[in-house]
């Protein structure tokens, strides 16, 4: 097999890459399966999209939603790839040997990570609304299809806000309390509290669908 840092997402069978993260090495790790799930997410969505029947105005929503879709799942696998580098620079960091450079590096490193995985939550974020829209006017027999896509990105969510949460904590190594880093980097502090808002928002909109995609279940 190759070594871990040769493997993506885009060169890669499943098998092979799933083999590299099964590994102990973190590149790839949770952060770029964070954004395979964001991919698998958009893949339903646009297998959903191209299944749905529609015309007028319907028909151009119903594209819209599927090139969407289309984009996001290539997205989704870069941005798996970028975490999977972000991964070995942050773990790097950490075996420096005690001194000013490792607590620079450390805060770089952590800083970069917690971006990286707040950019793919804010695409995580943006597909709520197309799954949403699925799930009220997408071909019904696919209903089951589309709360698969809400668990999956509903993952995608929990694990970029967990991560960008994670890394901020980091700076903690570097001599930073946690309200230094909050006032330091407000933006990616925002970000994790509006990752927990979207959890919320695709957990009542899974509920919602629930009754009609597994109704043995409420038997």
């Amino acid at each position: 097999m190759d070594e871990p840092q040769d493997v993506t997402t885009r060169t890669s069978t499943v098998d092979v890459w799933t083999d590299a993260l099964a590994q102990s090495t973190g590149s790839p790790g949770g952060g770029a399966g964070t954004g395979v799930m964001l991919a698998v997410a958009a893949s339903l969505a646009s297998m959903v999209a191209g299944y749905t029947e529609a015309e007028g105005s319907r028909r151009a929503e119903v594209d819209a939603v599927r090139a969407r879709a289309r984009s996001l799942r290539e997205t989704a696998l870069r941005l798996a790839d970028d975490d999977a580098s972000a991964s070995r620079a942050f773990g790097a960091a950490f075996r420096l040997e005690p001194g000013p450079g490792r607590d620079q590096a450390i805060h770089r490193a952590s800083v970069d990570a917690a971006r990286a995985s707040a950019v793919l939550g804010e695409h995580a974020m943006d597909a709520i609304d197309d799954l949403a829209w699925l799930a009220a006017h997408g071909n019904r027999a696919l209903i089951a299809d589309v709360v698969v896509a809400f668990g999956a990105l509903r993952a995608a969510v929990a694990g970029a806000r967990t991560n960008v949460s994670f890394d901020l904590a980091s700076l903690r190594s570097a001599g930073k309390s946690l309200e230094e880093v909050r006032d330091l980097h407000p933006d990616l502090w925002r970000a994790v509290e509006q990752l927990e808002r979207a959890l919320g928002r695709i957990d009542r909109l899974t509920a919602d669908v629930d009754g009609r995609a597994a109704p043995t279940g409420s038997v």
